[in-house]
């Protein structure tokens, strides 16, 4: 496997951040997903998929590489209430790499990989369905210009799960995703909750090193990189409202440093713009609801800087934590005009177009993915919106000072509009009932057609929106 560059770098945080385990040995492996484009970058697109299954489904360890998963520790506010019984429950850190294009240190984690001393008494495992829906919505966000994880590689495991949301039994699997980190808020939050400073110390030390390594010589370590961390997390915000995603449990511990989107449990895709949209059912009073995001990001974020305290000053940390809604305000625009293929302007037009064109998704209830693919470069994609689905939306006096807006704007470099891609009439969307339509045939018959034909979609989307592969 001489391609792979492998890493070992968490390991040397020491025993107090993780605890070794033993992975489960499963009764089956069968392979249902590998991201050759990804296992290119990692250097491992040459092994056999018996090479993949031992080392992702069987987890015999990448040479170089850790010698024994990590399941790391960590705390966290879950819908606002402390838990200090958390840490990779179902997961672990297997190995860490460099991607060849960047040079970037990325994570090997996993899911439904068997049972850790933070399993709390549940069984450790993965649903199919579970699996089948984490490689669906990183593709997906991924193909938007959403900053996510990877889902490297999925593997079905024969065992027979039971669960409330799912008819039961159902079928099991185990996740590989690929991360650029898993540090988590959460992280940083167990450290302060045993008041261990010289800890956070380090853990803050790592994480520049690792993946702020302009802040070497920062004078206050904690405030800059609390600062870095805010302008990641407003960014990966931003991503997420352009996109119209929910993202459903934005927990302390699913907000990592680097401000890389993961772990992937009820989210959603808006059908049309609403911000009290929920995610998750169990989400009663709509505090991970789509139009409070930000808001939570935000809070999370408040989180992180309380932990930083004792390292540094509230009179040094506030002002890089109040950088958060000046970074989400401009996040926004870039995002959504990146979306439209439509190059900025200047920050009041672009704010105020913003502004105008949610009201508009607002009043109108046009479909929201559908109005992205509709208008890709602005004016230029005005006969083809005039042919679409949603056309009726575009005929109104409601639209017309979008249409005006629009009209300002010129089209970016990678408007890409002859990509066959935009000869469709309707864009690869991604909603629940998209969801469920890949998923019954699977469940029914385990035929997998229909999930390998919306994974070639979102390829096509991927391209045609310019994302690098």
């Amino acid at each position: 496997m001489p391609a792979f560059k492998p890493a070992t770098d968490h390991e040397t945080l020491g025993d107090a951040f993780f605890d070794r385990v033993t992975p489960a040995d499963f009764p089956q492996t069968i392979l249902r997903h590998r991201d050759q484009r990804w296992a290119k970058r990692m250097g491992l697109d040459g092994l056999s998929d018996e090479q993949w299954i031992a080392h992702f489904g069987r987890f015999a360890p990448l040479p170089g590489s850790l010698n024994q998963p990590l399941a790391l520790r960590y705390h966290g506010h879950q819908f606002r209430s402390y838990n200090a019984d958390l840490g990779d429950g179902r997961g672990f850190l297997f190995a860490q790499g460099y991607d060849h294009r960047d040079g970037r240190l990325l994570d090997f984690g996993t899911k439904g990989s068997g049972q850790t001393p933070w399993s709390r008494g549940g069984d450790g495992r993965l649903t199919l369905k579970g699996g089948v829906r984490e490689v669906l919505a990183t593709e997906m966000l991924e193909a938007l210009g959403v900053y996510t994880s990877k889902s490297f590689s999925l593997i079905e495991t024969g065992e027979e799960l039971y669960r409330g949301d799912e008819p039961s039994p159902t079928r099991s699997s185990v996740l590989v995703r690929l991360s650029h980190s898993h540090i988590r808020i959460g992280t940083f939050q167990r450290l302060a909750y045993l008041e261990d400073y010289d800890a956070i110390g380090q853990l803050v030390d790592y994480t520049i090193a690792h993946y702020y390594p302009q802040l070497a010589d920062a004078t206050d370590k904690p405030a800059a990189l609390l600062e870095a961390v805010v302008a990641a997390v407003a960014k990966l915000g931003a991503q997420w409202i352009a996109a119209g995603f929910v993202h459903g449990v934005l927990n302390t511990d699913n907000i990592n440093v680097t401000g890389e989107s993961f772990d992937y449990g009820p989210w959603r895709f808006l059908p049309t713009y609403d911000p009290d949209f929920t995610a998750a059912y169990f989400d009663e009073s709509g505090l991970y609801s789509f139009g409070r995001q930000p808001d939570t990001l935000a809070w999370n974020l408040t989180r992180l800087a309380e932990c930083l305290v004792p390292l540094s000053s509230i009179e040094a940390l506030e002002p890089a934590l109040n950088t958060i809604w000046p970074q989400f305000r401009a996040a926004l625009p870039a995002a959504m005009l990146g979306r439209l293929g439509l190059n900025p302007r200047d920050v009041e037009s672009d704010s105020a177009f913003i502004t105008a064109l949610f009201g508009f998704l607002n009043q109108s209830q046009a479909p929201y993915e559908q109005f992205f693919f509709d208008w890709r470069g602005g004016a230029l994609s005005a006969k083809r919106a005039a042919s679409s689905p949603s056309a009726e939306f575009y005929a109104t006096d409601a639209f017309r000072p979008i249409a005006d807006a629009l009209e300002g704007y010129t089209a970016s470099d990678r408007v890409n509009l002859d990509h066959p891609y935009f000869a469709r009439t309707k864009p690869r969307t991604m909603l629940v009932e998209d969801v469920e339509a890949i998923w019954a045939p699977i469940a029914e018959r385990d035929d997998w057609g229909i999930f390998a034909q919306a994974l070639a979609e979102i390829a096509e989307m991927r391209d045609a929106y310019g994302v690098a592969s």
